[in-house]
């Protein structure tokens, strides 16, 4: 599922315009941008949670030349899903 897909999904499921739709989702996507940025949390209860976690610097090697190459280390955003959400898969 792509977002003009979700979008038409939730303008369906709510009865509003996909405009409507398409400002909530992205409103949506804007707040859990925010909070991850600022090291926060967001837990949607029954679905999951959004966190941030931090990747070590690591040596890789490139596939090409089989050369090593240092990988800084980094910031990544995660998503755990949550019991009810698993239980449905």
């Amino acid at each position: 599922m792509n977002k003009a897909e979700l979008i038409a999904h939730i303008a369906d499921a709510v009865d509003c315009p996909k405009t409507q739709a398409n400002a909530a989702l992205d409103a949506f996507i804007e707040a859990v941008t925010k909070s991850l940025k600022k090291g926060d949390k967001v837990t949607l209860v029954g679905f999951g949670t959004f966190s941030v976690s931090k990747r070590a610097a690591r040596t890789g090697r490139n596939p090409q030349t089989g050369e090593s190459i240092k990988i800084k280390a980094k910031k990544v955003a995660r998503f755990k899903a949550g019991k009810e959400l698993s239980g449905k898969l």
